[in-house]
């Protein structure tokens, strides 16, 4: 079975822009996504909000467009914008903290066989558990804090 490849897929994007440069002609954002829009063939996500916003307030706007263009808002990915912490540890920070509290311990406890253990961990790169992590923090602070 073969699709015909006439078939002229239906804009509602250019339709819901066309109706509410009708509806208000001085609308400058409306202007700006059209040229947006033609120049570079699609809007970003917060500009359909935008339009979607803009196009409920028009009387004779089909919903079935609008409910298109909110179709199309919802399948497009939302960007993460948070700035990042710059002060707050990264993992690898947490990864030298680790090295050094094994250290620590292994020199003056080299026999410790599960610090061996985590060190062995640390040198082949292997992400610790949760647990393990834990673990290391209250032998640091037992067998090294504790004996300052």
């Amino acid at each position: 079975m073969s699709l015909p490849g006439n078939k002229k897929k239906v804009d509602v994007i250019d339709k819901v822009l066309e109706a509410c440069y009708h509806y208000n002609k001085d609308a400058l954002f409306v202007m700006s996504l059209m040229h947006q829009y033609e120049e570079r063939g699609s809007l970003s996500k917060k500009q359909l909000e935008g339009l979607v916003a803009k196009a409920r307030k028009v009387p004779d706007m089909p919903v079935g467009w609008l409910a298109a263009v909110e179709a199309i808002i919802l399948k497009m990915p939302t960007r993460d914008k948070t700035p990042i912490d710059r002060n707050k540890p990264t993992a690898t920070d947490s990864y030298e903290k680790w090295i050094d509290q094994c250290k620590a311990i292994l020199e003056k406890y080299p026999g410790h066989k599960r610090v061996l253990y985590f060190d062995a961990l640390l040198q082949q790169r292997n992400p610790f558990s949760a647990v393990e992590q834990q673990e290391l923090e209250k032998f640091y602070r037992l067998l090294i804090e504790g004996k300052k």
